[in-house]
C-alpha cells in the first residue's frame, strides 16, 4: 500500500477508485488490486477501518476494532494507493471525481467506481435535540474507538437499535455505567419481529446479542416503550422528560438506527428506492452491487444496512463484478470466486429481517413536532416545512427551495428522511412515491483555497455546478 499524502502525486486515472476504507472498501480495494487493477482507496479519516473499525491504525487500538486486523494487513500488503484525510466532493456520471485534501483539490478519472461510504445515523428530531450536551450515540462511540473516551457524569441513553445496546455494554465494560436508558422501541414491533424469529435464532446475532442485552438489562436502569421525549436545558443541566417521568443529566445520547450514506450516489444520479421495512432510501443495485449508472457500484452498508461481515462480502463481490466487466477475469472465474463470499453473505444476512422489524423506529420519533427543529443547519422547524407543503411544496426539492431545509453544510444528510416522511404524512401518500432532493457538487464543504488549486476555470466551474 502506498499512502498518498499529497494529491498531486496521484495518477490522472485509475482502473478502480474505491470510496470509503471500512470493511467493504478495504475488501474491494484488496480484491481488485490483487487481480491487477490499478486501484485508489480514498477515505476522509486518517487511517483504515471506517466507522465500524475506527482507530484500527492506532498503536493501541480498542478491543472493539480488532476484527479488522486481517483485512487491514491484506490492504497494506496490496498494490493500492491509499489517500487518507481526503474528501470526495464530486462524482460525475462520466466517472470523473473531485478530491480534496486539506487546501488542495484534484480532479481524476476512473474506469470504475465502488462507493463504500457506509452508513450515517438516522436523525432523532425530538424537542431539544440541538441543545449543548445532546449528541448521538454514534458520535460517542467514535470518541471511544478513536480516543478511548467514555462519557462521564450522568449519561442518559435515548432511543432504539442494536448500536445503543452495544454502546451501553461498552460503557459498562469501561466502568462508566449509563445513568438511564430510555428505550423507545415500540412494543408492537415484537409481534412484527416474531415471524422472523426462526431466522434470527440460527443467526450469528442470536447468542452474542442476547448475552449483550441481558448484561445491559441487569446493570442499567431501563424504561421500556418510552414515549413523548423532550429535552430541556437550564444552566449547565439537562432534563429529559418522557410520558411517565423525567430525569436530569449532564449528557444525553440519542440514537434510532443507521441508514445508508447516499450522498455521492445521489450526486452521480444513481437510482434509489424506498425500503418500507427500514423506512429509508436504498440504492437500486444488482447482485454485483452495480447501480443504474454504468461504472458505479455500491458495496457495504451504503447499499443497505447489514453489518461488517456482510459489508466485506459485498465489497469482494463488487470488485469481482468490476474485474469481469473490465475483462480481467472471465465470467466463469468471477462466479467461482464469488461462491464463498455469497455463502458468507447469506450467513451474515441471516437474522437481519428480525432486527429490522424489531428496531424499526417509532414513527412518532421520525416525524418531528411542529416547533421542533427539523433542519439543524438552517434552523428550519417541522412547522415551517408543513407550511411550505400546504403552500404547494409537493416534492423534496420544492420544500428545499421554499424553506432552505437541506441547504446547509451537511447537504441534507440529517434532514432528508424527516422531510420525506413529513411530506408523505402531509400529502397522505406513501414515501415510496417521493424522490429525494437532488445533490449537487460540492457534496461536502470545499475550501475556496482548495478550489483555487484546480487547474482551470472550467474545472472550477465543474466544482460548483457539476458536470
Amino acid at each position: 500500500m502506498r499512502r498518498v499524502g499529497s494529491l498531486p502525486t496521484l495518477r490522472d486515472a485509475y482502473d478502480l477508485v474505491v470510496v470509503g476504507a471500512g470493511p467493504a472498501g478495504m475488501a474491494a480495494a484488496a480484491e481488485g488490486s490483487r487481480r491487477g487493477l490499478i486501484t485508489l482507496l480514498v477515505d476522509e479519516a486518517s487511517g483504515l477501518g471506517g466507522q465500524i473499525w475506527r482507530g484500527l491504525d492506532l498503536s493501541s487500538p480498542s478491543p472493539w476494532v480488532r476484527d479488522g486486523f486481517a483485512l487491514r494487513a491484506e490492504v497494506e500488503a496490496a498494490a493500492v494507493d491509499f489517500a487518507p484525510s481526503t474528501s470526495v466532493w464530486h462524482l460525475a456520471p462520466d466517472l470523473h471525481l473531485g478530491l480534496a485534501q486539506g487546501e488542495t483539490a484534484r480532479l481524476i478519472a476512473a474506469r470504475h467506481v465502488i462507493l463504500a461510504t457506509g452508513s450515517i445515523e438516522r436523525p432523532m428530531p425530538v424537542p431539544g435535540w440541538t441543545l449543548p450536551g445532546v449528541m448521538t450515540v454514534g458520535a460517542a462511540q467514535t470518541l471511544l474507538k478513536a480516543q478511548g473516551l467514555l462519557p462521564g457524569g450522568r449519561t442518559i441513553l435515548v432511543g432504539s437499535g442494536p448500536l445503543i445496546w452495544q454502546f451501553a455494554a461498552q460503557c459498562l465494560a469501561g466502568g462508566r455505567a449509563p445513568t438511564l436508558f430510555l428505550d423507545t422501541t415500540p412494543r408492537a414491533n415484537r409481534r412484527l419481529a416474531l415471524r422472523h424469529l426462526a431466522g434470527f435464532a440460527t443467526s450469528r446475532y442470536a447468542r452474542a446479542g442476547l448475552a449483550l442485552v441481558a448484561t445491559v438489562r441487569r446493570r442499567v436502569v431501563r424504561v421500556a416503550a418510552t414515549e413523548g421525549i423532550a429535552i430541556a436545558r437550564e444552566g449547565g443541566e439537562l432534563t429529559v422528560a418522557w410520558g411517565r417521568g423525567d430525569a436530569r443529566a449532564d449528557l444525553v445520547l440519542l440514537h434510532q438506527g443507521v441508514v445508508p450514506n447516499l450522498q455521492l450516489a445521489l450526486a452521480a444520479g444513481c437510482a434509489v428506492v424506498w425500503n418500507p421495512a427500514r423506512a429509508a432510501f436504498e440504492p437500486r443495485t444488482d447482485d454485483w452491487g452495480r447501480t443504474t449508472v454504468p461504472g458505479i457500484a455500491i458495496a457495504g452498508d451504503a447499499g443497505g444496512i447489514e453489518g461488517a461481515e456482510a459489508a466485506e462480502a459485498r465489497g469482494r463481490l463488487a470488485a469481482l463484478g468490476v474485474l469481469a466487466a473490465m475483462g480481467a477475469i472471465a465470467d466463469g472465474e468471477r462466479d467461482r470466486a464469488a461462491q464463498p463470499w455469497r455463502r458468507r453473505l447469506a450467513r451474515a444476512r441471516s437474522g437481519r429481517a428480525f432486527l429490522d422489524a424489531l428496531f424499526l423506529p417509532d414513527r412518532r420519533f421520525r416525524l418531528p413536532e411542529e416547533g421542533t427543529t427539523l433542519c439543524r443547519c438552517e434552523g428550519v422547524t417541522a412547522g415551517a416545512v408543513r407550511e411550505a407543503i400546504a403552500a404547494g411544496a409537493h416534492s423534496a426539492d420544492r420544500v428545499k427551495a421554499m424553506t432552505r431545509a437541506g441547504m446547509g453544510p451537511c447537504q441534507g444528510r440529517m434532514c432528508l428522511l424527516p422531510v420525506i416522511e413529513t411530506l408523505a404524512d402531509a400529502r397522505r401518500v406513501p414515501p415510496s412515491t417521493l424522490a429525494p432532493w437532488r445533490i449537487r457538487s460540492p457534496v461536502v464543504p470545499l475550501p475556496l483555497a482548495a478550489l483555487a488549486t484546480l487547474p482551470s476555470a472550467e474545472a472550477a466551474e465543474a466544482a460548483v455546478v457539476g458536470y
